[in-house]
């Protein structure tokens, strides 16, 4: 707890969280969550992410605290343990939260991911047992998808469970991995035949099962990524999710919603990017008149505030798309991935180039914003394997 609560003296917008309080699309319901969400996130987050950030720390209690307000399990329905809200619901919270770290947003956003798998594809019994601890944070688990030698190209994956008895057999190596160490819970995504790509449950504890060193990342430093090795890894069949060959198909099914989260995440990191910069602007004075009346850096301020409002809107159309599961679904969640994680970045990057070279300094918050927003650009698919499937969609 000594870490959360030691809070530095970082650069805090000051000015009334602007550019969150878009109301666009959403009814009353949706803003009375975005709130709730705003509010956390400015008042136990916002004030303490660039610590966490500088002492590598996933603040748990507060995740602890996001699970017992309904944030893990969003689009779960009620009657499987979950909330029951939609994914615009999902893109109003991430954005939310992100404005107060982007890294521990981020994590909860892989836990809604698991939850979900589970309420829709797990058994009867595995539901149970873990979506109440997912809800509450008992469980931290992490999604195990890519590879070494497999990223976006997952039919090429070498991790491969086989049968021996009512059990399966794992071998194979996963990397990347967000809360690969630290979770308690991994959803492990290999063959289990030539052709069948499948899903498995795998606890922490499980013989054979362990993880390589902490990545030294450019970002994200409040979430350990790691590989999770697997050697002769041995559960039980009971532990599959969904049926043989449905891996691959969970995996795409899960990846519209992930891809709007990560979306939402960025909109909310370059939400803050964008206030500091109005503030910066304000405050700092060269040549004898503010920063804010040189014409030059009002149409810049400018731009990012049209980028950001522009990358918001079309990221809830694809979330209401997606809601109303219409046939483009797919399309507008790709081209709002794209668009958006591309714009929010170039926001929270010019944010930092009108700050100077304070902008540099950690102090000022905008460093870790870049840092933290340059991984929604490969996260969730490539952009470039957005634009694939944005042009495969076009040229049908």
């Amino acid at each position: 707890m000594q870490i959360i609560r030691n809070r530095i003296s970082y650069h805090i917008p000051r000015f009334g969280f602007k550019y969150l309080y878009d109301t666009t699309f959403l009814n009353e319901e949706h803003q009375q969550i975005q709130k709730v969400a705003l509010d956390f996130a400015k008042e136990n987050m916002l004030p303490y992410a660039s610590d966490w950030d500088k002492n590598n720390y996933l603040p748990r209690e507060v995740l602890k605290e996001l699970s017992d307000m309904g944030f893990a399990t969003i689009y779960v329905k009620q009657e499987l343990g979950g909330v029951g809200l939609d994914h615009l619901s999902a893109s109003v919270i991430f954005e939310a939260l992100s404005y107060g770290d982007i890294t521990t947003t981020a994590t909860l956003a892989v836990q809604n991911l698991c939850a979900y798998l589970l309420a829709n594809y797990g058994t009867e019994d595995q539901r149970k047992t873990w979506i109440p601890r997912i809800n509450s944070f008992e469980a931290l688990v992490a999604y195990c998808l890519t590879e070494p030698n497999s990223g976006s190209d997952s039919k090429n994956m070498e991790t491969y469970a086989k049968k021996d008895g009512k059990d399966y057999i794992i071998n194979g190596i996963k990397c990347f991995i967000s809360g690969g160490s630290v979770s308690d819970l991994y959803l492990i995504v290999c063959r289990t035949s030539e052709k069948d790509v499948s899903s498995i449950l795998v606890e922490k504890d499980t013989p054979g099962l362990s993880f390589g060193k902490v990545e030294d990342k450019m970002g994200w430093h409040a979430s350990p990524t790691t590989r999770v090795i697997l050697e002769n890894v041995r559960v039980p069949q009971s532990n599959l999710v969904g049926k043989e060959g449905q891996g691959f198909k969970m995996g795409m099914s899960a990846l519209d919603g992930g891809r709007i989260n990560i979306s939402s995440c960025s909109l909310g990191g370059a939400s803050l990017a964008l206030d500091l910069s109005r503030d910066y602007l304000q405050d700092r004075k060269q040549f004898g008149q503010q920063l804010s009346s040189f014409q030059g850096l009002q149409f810049k301020l400018a731009d990012m505030a049209a980028s950001l409002v522009t990358s918001r809107l079309i990221v809830r159309q694809a979330a209401m798309k997606l809601d109303q599961n219409q046939i483009d679904k797919s399309l507008y969640v790709s081209m709002a991935k794209r668009y958006a994680t591309d714009s929010c970045f170039d926001v929270a990057n010019d944010a930092l180039q009108l700050h100077g070279g304070y902008g540099y300094l950690r102090e000022y918050q905008i460093e870790r914003v870049v840092r933290d927003l340059r991984v929604h650009k490969i996260l969730e698919g490539t952009n470039e394997i957005m634009r694939m499937i944005i042009a495969r969609n076009l040229l049908k």
